[in-house]
């Protein structure tokens, strides 16, 4: 190849850099892994995860049929064991609004129990 002086221009157009960074969905969601797993629930609150107890996860479990608002209550009052960590849960249900069918998924995936 051949080696052109600094103040050449070469004939290739230089693009931007590419912005690989993935941006997590708003709102709370959870994950139910395997048997194998250390953890078999992971609440996830924008890109950052919360390993949910196998007690706690059978507690939720038996409650799927509160209101979601009941549920919520719950949920936070089991799932969020520091102050912060409740206050993350509240706001990231704030930002991603629809409290309803936040707390209705988890129920769902919740009633669909754990994967083999």
């Amino acid at each position: 190849m051949e080696n052109l002086p600094e103040n050449s221009t070469s004939s290739e157009e230089t693009l931007p850099p590419v912005d690989k960074t993935v941006k997590p969905k708003p709102g709370l969601r959870l994950e139910l892994r395997g048997s194998g797993n250390y953890y078999k629930g992971i609440l996830h609150i924008g890109s950052t995860f919360i390993p949910i107890s196998d007690d706690i996860l059978e507690e939720l479990q038996t409650k799927t049929a509160l209101s979601p608002d009941g549920f919520f209550r719950l949920f936070v009052e089991k799932v969020g064991y520091s102050s912060y960590l409740t206050e993350q849960i509240h706001q990231e249900v704030k930002n991603a609004g629809n409290l309803n069918a936040q707390m209705s998924a988890i129920q769902q995936i919740l009633r669909q129990g754990l994967p083999s």
